[in-house]
């Protein structure tokens, strides 16, 4: 594939940057897959950890997304029946 790419890049010059910025995007994507992969909750160790939410302290703080909607103002979108 860079055999590829190197010949298109020598045909047409206007490729080089395109090519640059798919090969950086690329590798920050890799990048932060494998730094999502090492996360502090992540067990790979099947054997030894099956269950790691079970080690966890009564004390952790857990990350949920609260969304608070006041549903008196909302819109309607149909027709009243």
């Amino acid at each position: 594939m860079i055999r590829v790419m190197m010949h298109q890049a020598k045909k047409h010059p206007g490729l080089i940057p395109q090519f640059f910025f798919i090969v950086l995007g690329l590798g920050g994507a890799s990048l932060y897959l494998v730094r999502l992969a090492r996360g502090p909750h992540v067990s790979w160790d099947k054997r030894n950890n099956p269950e790691p939410w079970n080690n966890l302290s009564p004390t952790y703080q857990y990350k949920f997304l609260a969304v608070e909607t006041d549903y008196k103002n909302l819109k309607k979108e149909g027709p009243d029946f």
